[in-house]
């Protein structure tokens, strides 16, 4: 395990702060709340259209992404990520079922890649702490 840092809990509460920005609050709102998801084709006529929701989608979706793409870069230490951050496990569930249609169609591999990556690591993560602090009772 690598320490954390100073910097890595300055770059977490600005993260956070960032969280809190009045169009991104609304837009993680309507995303966690009232997004709800079928196929890709719905996504794409639906939403992928200019309108607020539209924005809201790819707001908070890239905002996860990049968010993991630092950790995934070392750039923000992962474990003190992983403790403190669940957010990105809801989003990349709402995301997941969809993903790789939008991929193909965008002709974009890599689209929300990180994002599943770190998701799909934070999920080991906790079940290896679980685990881990049910050997020690």
């Amino acid at each position: 395990m690598v320490q954390p840092t100073y910097d890595d809990a300055n770059m977490l509460l600005h993260l956070y702060e960032i969280r809190r920005e009045e169009k991104l609050r609304k837009a993680r709102h309507w995303f966690l709340f009232e997004f709800q998801p079928t196929s890709w084709g719905e996504i794409r006529d639906r939403y992928f259209s200019g309108e607020e929701h539209d924005n809201y989608l790819r707001m908070v979706g890239t905002y996860w992404d990049m968010v993991c793409a630092f950790v995934k870069q070392g750039v923000l230490n992962k474990e003190l990520f992983y403790a403190t951050n669940s957010e990105h496990l809801t989003v990349w569930t709402k995301i997941k079922p969809w993903v790789e249609d939008a991929r193909s169609d965008r002709k974009n591999p890599l689209m929300y890649r990180y994002l599943e990556e770190i998701a799909e690591d934070t999920l080991l993560w906790r079940q290896r702490q679980t685990q881990q602090s049910t050997q020690k009772l």
